[in-house]
């Protein structure tokens, strides 16, 4: 059947709507400061400038660079809790799997201003607040429970004839899990990584609860102090915002193909 064009044309109008803030963010950081009041608004930059990016370049890049570090070291410990816990549960079965797992949706459920007071407690007696060691290991907590979960459904559902295979052939534990599980899962480790990375990126409750009197801040903070430093510089603010959306945007791109289940179809040959 056809898809009818008012389907298409609702689609458009909805997809507008969602990505308008994007456009408008855009362009105010296209436009110059003398330009911000008129009215009615500019809503396309006639006469751009980049001098918003320009001043947002020259301060905000150790920012960026912080956000950088925190987002991969809470994808690597993500990565390295997550994936072997996912396979024992999966395939070694453990006592107390069930409820494990119940815990697991349990730690989900918690907010995370919750779990910031929780570290703040916790950090101040191991000397841990305002440093980004802290900060990926309070951001660890939000995706570690997510991966488990994933890893460990798609993780059951690889053929058992596999690990047999491979135990025939004498491989350990380990060596299956290396050899076998981590290429086969190449997808869920991507899905993992991606939404871990975004989650780190953009946190702002552990940067502003664990990390508030910092030199060294997360974009996400510094985003928060320029605004209350620049209030009449918008187009500043704005770029700022742009450059750091774009990380997760060509993230997304590149890894959207990646994002799906399936990886096992035809490993096992009738």
């Amino acid at each position: 059947m056809r898809r009818t064009w008012w389907r298409t044309a609702l689609g458009v109008v909805l997809v507008t709507l969602m990505l308008f803030p994007v456009y408008w963010m855009a362009n105010v950081s296209l436009t110059r400061t003398s330009d911000m009041r008129a009215d009615p608004p500019h809503w396309f930059p006639w006469n751009p400038t980049f001098e918003g990016y320009t001043a947002a370049l020259g301060q905000q890049l150790p920012a960026l660079a912080t956000s950088l570090f925190i987002g991969l070291g809470t994808v690597v410990l993500t990565l390295a809790v997550s994936l072997p816990a996912g396979y024992a549960l999966a395939k070694l079965r453990p006592p107390g799997g069930r409820a494990i797992d119940f815990l697991l949706l349990v730690a989900q459920m918690i907010p995370a201003v919750v779990m910031a007071m929780g570290f703040y407690a916790i950090y101040i007696r191991l000397g841990l607040l305002n440093t980004v060691a802290g900060l990926i290991v309070a951001d660890s907590t939000l995706s570690v429970p997510f991966g488990v979960l994933l890893f460990r459904a798609f993780m059951a559902g690889i053929p058992g004839e596999l690990l047999s295979a491979a135990q025939i052939d004498g491989a350990s534990t380990w060596r299956t899990f290396r050899s076998i599980i981590l290429p086969l899962s190449r997808n869920s480790v991507i899905t993992v990584s991606l939404f871990t990375f975004l989650w780190a990126w953009s946190d702002f409750i552990f940067a502003s609860t664990l990390n508030r009197n910092s030199e060294v801040i997360p974009i996400t903070l510094g985003i928060f102090r320029y605004i209350g430093n620049n209030t009449t510089q918008w187009n500043s603010i704005m770029a700022t915002a742009v450059i750091a959306s774009v990380p997760a945007a060509f993230l997304l791109v590149l890894a959207q193909r990646y994002i799906a289940a399936g990886v096992t179809a035809g490993a096992v040959k009738d």
